[in-house]
C-alpha cells in the first residue's frame, strides 16, 4: 500500500504542480492542501485525470482551525476538508482547502463535479458559515431560517440569553429570557436483587 501512495503522490505531484500547497504522507494517509482560488481547476484533474480518477466524494466537511493546538494556530482559519475515493484505482485522498478571508469564508462549489456535495457544502454553510459559491440551493440545513450565527464556530456561544418557543396563544414563535435553574445530578445505580452473590 505505501508503494501505491508514493506513485500516488508523484502523480499528484506532476499533475497538479504549481497548484498545491503542501502534500504530507502521515500514518498512512495522503493529504492535499490546496488555496483556494486554484481549488476547482484541481478538483476537475481529481476526478477526471486517468492516473487519478477520484469518482466519488465520500464525505465533506468545514473546520475551524481557531483553537487548533491548543490555541497556537497561526494559518487561516476555516477549511473545507474533502475525502475522496478511486474505486478505479482503490485509493484515497484527503484534500484541504482553507478559505482566504476569515471574516467571510467563501469557497467554490464543488457539485458540478460531485453531485452528492450538495448536502454536505449545505451543512457547512449552516454550521461553520461557509459559502460556496455556484451551489445550486445553498439553505441551512439543521438549524432554523431564522437562526443567527453558525454553532460550529469556536466562538460561538455555548449559553444564550434568550431562547425561543412556540406560543400556541399568539400562534408564532416567540423569544423569551433563557431560565436555567442549576441542579445536581446525582448518579443512580440500579442492581438486581442478588447482585454479586454466587
Amino acid at each position: 500500500m505505501a508503494a501505491d501512495l508514493n506513485v500516488l503522490q508523484d502523480n499528484l505531484a506532476r499533475l497538479l504542480k504549481g497548484k498545491l500547497v503542501s502534500m504530507e504522507l502521515r500514518l498512512g494517509e495522503l493529504t492535499l492542501v490546496l488555496r483556494a482560488a486554484d481549488m476547482l481547476p484541481a478538483m476537475t484533474r481529481l476526478c477526471g485525470e486517468g492516473s487519478l480518477r477520484f469518482e466519488q466524494l465520500i464525505d465533506l466537511c468545514g473546520v475551524d482551525y481557531s483553537a487548533y493546538g491548543g490555541g497556537a494556530w497561526e494559518g487561516k482559519r476555516y477549511a473545507a476538508v474533502y475525502h475522496l475515493l478511486s474505486v478505479t484505482h482503490n485509493t484515497r485522498l484527503r484534500v484541504r482547502v482553507f478559505a482566504d478571508d476569515d471574516s467571510l469564508p467563501v469557497l467554490d462549489s464543488v457539485t458540478g463535479i460531485w453531485p452528492c456535495a450538495n448536502w454536505y457544502e449545505r451543512e457547512a454553510f449552516d454550521l461553520f458559515g461557509i459559502i460556496f459559491t455556484g451551489h445550486p440551493d445553498l439553505r441551512r440545513l439543521l438549524t432554523d431560517y431564522g437562526f443567527a450565527g453558525s454553532p460550529f464556530r469556536k466562538d460561538f456561544p455555548l449559553s444564550g440569553h434568550v431562547e425561543m418557543r412556540y406560543d400556541p396563544e399568539q400562534k408564532r414563535v416567540i423569544y423569551q429570557p433563557v431560565t436555567v435553574e442549576p441542579r445536581e445530578v446525582t448518579p443512580r445505580i440500579i442492581r438486581e436483587e442478588h447482585y454479586g452473590r454466587n
